[in-house]
């Protein structure tokens, strides 16, 4: 009987996997066949996000040039190098391009059907398009996958979950407006997938409360206005009449940076330089642990400077007063902030050419308006410049700064749980919408059909409304019968509606503090409570602790995601190899 490897989940993380088993396997698999099932009732390549039935309107947030689902000599892994076009080159598109999400599922497709036809002889691959509920089986011997609809469950000597971004159930947070809304009829929308929501309550006209100023905030305002036959004439939105007013706030009270509109040029920095390897596993080998904040922002706080003044003084050196090596040197020995401080005063005149993280994650600390409307007008501001400051290589400095963030999280992967922060904080600086759609953004705010409610927003349900205030303008207030959570569902296995998840935490595997399944980051194996890897269960994605900043990436970067994969193939194809065959005739 042959091996078989069941995959569940055949979006572009099931996918990068197979394209690295399909690259390992001459190297490593000696057996005589072998079964992969794809599991998931979408089809393979682009799976459920990147699906075809889905709206035209809805971009992807890269420019197409910086989308790639294959691997080159930058990724740090054991399996071989194996190029491929990027998505511009494929579609043969401007690089500059923000795709739609219909073609990058067609992209992700391709990538797909490669894959399989690179598989040696012998390697067949079945496409099952069902949901899988549940994985049975003791750590020993064959595990059993049970799929809706199906009465008896699929053999499997490995699993690998490949899930992607969960649905869950709300948090306890969000109990209290949902059921107010419900004992009042008004309207709450909880987390969810913008393009799967259905907005049809958010009717003509009426405020909406949305909380929520990120990529789900961004979908939601496209469906709401050009999905309800709105549009654009220049920087001018022309109203269909069937739009809501969209009331929007949160934490920060700003949208997430755009996307920055320049190409690099020059000597870029040599990262990692203070958060690499050696950092990590010094990190790791702590015998009480280590606290993110205490052990690991300083480190990323280096990093991230080193990469922006390095960019400074290579590419703008006359807004500097000293050498860049005599700043390296002395950047390097400063022993902690306040010194760096002090380095930094000394060499980069300008104040606003300094780098503070604390001032770009918290833009509206302190700031106060008078008015609604004059807080309307300050903060179309703040959006005009971020957008200028995003297109001009005069800022240059930023893009190093990306290229720091993507140094450090390829790291902060192979530390496991440092909790939810750090993810967000990263999309906001470097993962932020296409730069035409905060201008759409800033022409529906002119157009009184987006209104900002600023930040620390807070919603209460009393009077049969919810109502929303913010300290950036102290008294006001505004009132509305629909509220909308935009943002992602929070991907915490305990509250998975996915019943395969939610069994495997009953069953005991481990998680943590903030929900997210722990597994080795060595290669993906599923922990339990005492920190066991199962010998056949394996899961990659956002719902665990080893979470990537995407699963396609920029060439040229690493790829993390693809580091995993390569890992988890190796490690699956060397298993497979290695069973005795009379452990498949079981």
């Amino acid at each position: 009987m042959r091996p078989q490897l069941v995959i569940v989940g055949a979006g572009p993380r099931g996918t990068g996997l197979l394209e690295r088993i399909a690259a390992n396997a001459p190297e490593l698999y000696a057996g005589s066949g072998l079964d992969i099932h794809l599991v998931d009732p979408h089809p393979p390549g682009g799976g459920r996000i990147w699906r075809a039935a889905q709206s035209p309107l809805l971009w992807m947030n890269s420019h197409a040039e910086d989308v790639t689902m294959f691997t080159d000599g930058t990724v740090q892994m054991a399996g071989p190098v194996r190029e491929g076009p990027t998505l511009h080159e494929w579609a043969r598109l401007d690089g500059r391009t923000f795709a739609d999400r219909q073609l990058q599922g067609r992209y992700l497709s391709w990538v797909y059907e490669r894959a399989v036809a690179e598989l040696p002889p012998g390697v067949t691959v079945h496409h099952h398009p069902r949901r899988a509920l549940r994985v049975s089986g003791s750590r020993e011997g064959r595990q059993q996958v049970w799929l809706e609809g199906r009465p008896r469950p699929l053999l499997a000597d490995l699993v690998v979950l490949a899930l992607g971004h969960l649905d869950s159930e709300p948090d306890p947070d969000l109990a209290e407006p949902a059921a107010y809304a419900r004992e009042h009829g008004l309207v709450h929308l909880p987390p969810d997938f913008t393009a799967d929501s259905d907005l049809s309550p958010l009717k003509a006209g009426e405020p909406v409360l949305v909380r929520g100023f990120g990529l789900a905030f961004v979908d939601l305002m496209v469906l709401l206005t050009e999905g309800r036959g709105g549009r654009y004439e220049g920087d001018t939105y022309v109203p269909s009449g069937r739009e809501p007013v969209l009331y929007v706030g949160s934490r920060r009270g700003v949208p997430y940076h755009a996307k920055i509109g320049y190409d690099w040029t020059g000597p870029r920095p040599e990262l990692p330089r203070f958060l690499g390897p050696p950092e990590v596993e010094a990190l790791l080998a702590r015998p009480g642990g280590f606290d993110f904040r205490r052990d690991v922002w300083p480190l990323v706080e280096k990093e991230l400077g080193f990469a922006h003044y390095h960019r400074l003084f290579t590419a703008h050196a006359e807004r500097t007063a000293m050498t860049w090596a005599d700043f390296e040197e002395r950047y390097a020995a400063a022993a902690d902030p306040v010194e760096t401080a002090a380095l930094v005063a000394t060499a980069v005149p300008d104040p606003a050419d300094r780098l503070d993280l604390a001032a770009l994650d918290h833009p509206l600390d302190g700031v106060r308006y008078a008015s609604h409307e004059e807080f309307q007008e300050g903060l179309r501001g703040y959006v005009e410049s971020d957008l200028s400051r995003r297109h001009d290589p005069a800022h240059s400095a930023d893009l190093g700064v990306f290229l720091g963030l993507l140094s450090v999280y390829g790291q902060l992967v192979r530390l496991g749980n440092i909790g939810p922060w750090w993810h967000g904080f990263f999309s906001y600086l470097a993962s932020g919408p296409p730069g035409p759609r905060l201008r759409q953004l800033l022409a529906l705010s002119r157009a009184g059909i987006l209104r900002f409610v600023g930040a620390d927003m807070t919603v209460t349900a009393e009077d049969g409304v919810f109502r929303a205030s913010s300290p950036t303008v102290p008294g006001h207030s505004v009132e509305a019968r629909a509220l909308v959570e935009a943002r992602l569902p929070e991907p915490t296995v305990g509250r998975a509606r996915d019943t395969l998840l939610r069994e495997l935490h009953a069953e005991g595997a481990a998680e943590t503090p903030g929900g997210l399944l722990r597994v080795d980051p060595a290669d993906g194996r599923i922990l339990d409570g005492a920190g066991r890897p199962h010998p056949r269960r394996f899961a990659l994605g956002p719902f665990t602790d080893a979470r990537t900043p995407g699963v396609f990436t920029r060439p040229r970067t690493g790829g993390p995601a693809f580091r995993q994969n390569d890992a988890t193939a190796r490690a699956a194809l060397a298993f497979l190899s290695a069973s005795p065959v009379k452990e498949f005739a079981r």
